[in-house]
């Protein structure tokens, strides 16, 4: 679908499934969340509509919504309104309740002790668990798209230290081999933007009937609080890639010592088994994906910025920096972390 009828057509839908909650005044506005070239999202009342990226392959998204319909993760991810995608033209749309976002504007409010605490829920379920066996997490999947734009990017002074630091990296991080470790159930993007307050309304994001307490994790069923939410890049893999983000800022001083020590500590308070438990150093497992996140950071900034026509900015150049460290060092392919 173009992308100039792509938006009115998916904002009917989103009217349309509002209409249906019950929850709708149909005069209320709609608003473009994103329009991007992997995803369109539009939201009408409490309704969100989705448009996943080209070719997106309908069983994979079909097993990562039944994911986030499933009562066992009733309190890590928010739950589609619908367990099976849409087709709008050549688009797979899914439905979504509206969650309220991290507010940006209040830095100091950021939630990462919700996020932490999300993840270590997510990593803690048994892949088994769930009705449709999960592809891998795309994390070294969106690394190595990241490389490849550089690469198809007019040439930039700064491409070679990327490069050099890419090329470092174990097969699995760049997406050439599978993942050696036990396949944990991961997010697969995880950074502020992806979590949101449940919704309020009780005729959105309803699902299946559970108990009060899930029987396999003995943990409390979702309320009014902080949930995970986009899928696209929902699987199994290497739970660090979740803690890599946050881990990659704190490394580039990008975020504050404090920020990171409370994220790591609720990820460990939760029982998250992607580091270890007993207070041991978390670089060893964490060093690999961080470097990855950094790389896959570094190398979309060069392509936006020769995009632009624009010098790296400040930040960027932080990122770049980095990979020049990264490159003389190798990483540490300490053995994965396992509970």
């Amino acid at each position: 679908m173009h992308v100039t009828t792509l938006i009115p057509a998916l904002t009917a839908q989103a009217r349309l499934r509002a209409r249906h909650s019950e929850g709708c005044a149909c005069s209320e506005p709609h608003a473009v969340l994103a329009d991007r070239s992997d995803a369109t999202v539009v939201r009408h009342a409490q309704v969100v509509a989705k448009a996943h990226a080209p070719g997106t392959p309908e069983s994979d998204l079909t097993a990562r919504l039944a994911a986030a319909a499933h009562p066992g993760l009733a309190d890590a991810l928010l739950a589609p309104l619908s367990a099976r995608p849409t087709r709008l033209d050549d688009r797979l749309v899914t439905f979504w309740p509206y969650g309220t976002p991290v507010d940006r504007d209040d830095p100091d409010a950021a939630p990462w002790e919700a996020a932490a605490t999300l993840l270590a829920r997510l990593h803690r379920t048994p892949p088994a668990l769930l009705p449709y066996p999960l592809p891998p997490m795309r994390g070294p999947e969106k690394a190595a798209r990241a490389v490849a734009r550089l690469r198809a990017a007019a040439p930039h002074p700064a491409a070679s230290p990327v490069e050099r630091a890419w090329a470092v990296l174990p097969a699995w991080a760049r997406d050439e081999a599978p993942w050696p470790g036990p396949p944990l159930l991961c997010h697969g993007d995880l950074h502020l933007g992806q979590l949101v307050r449940a919704p309020q309304d009780p005729r959105l994001g309803r699902r299946l009937p559970h108990p009060r307490t899930d029987p396999h994790l003995d943990r409390p069923a979702a309320a009014d609080r902080w949930l995970l939410i986009d899928v696209d890049d929902l699987g199994t893999g290497d739970p660090a890639w979740d803690l890599a983000r946050p881990a990659a800022w704190y490394a580039c001083g990008l975020l504050l010592g404090e920020e990171w020590t409370r994220f790591l500590n609720a990820y460990r308070a939760a029982g998250g088994p992607a580091v270890p438990a007993d207070g041991a150093d978390p670089w060893p497992v964490l060093d690999v994906p961080a470097r990855a996140l950094t790389v896959q950071t570094a190398a979309l900034a060069i392509a936006k910025a020769v995009a632009a026509g624009r010098p790296l900015d400040e930040v960027e150049e932080t990122f770049v920096d980095a990979c020049r460290r990264m490159a003389a060092v190798p990483p540490d392919l300490a053995p994965t972390c396992t509970k």
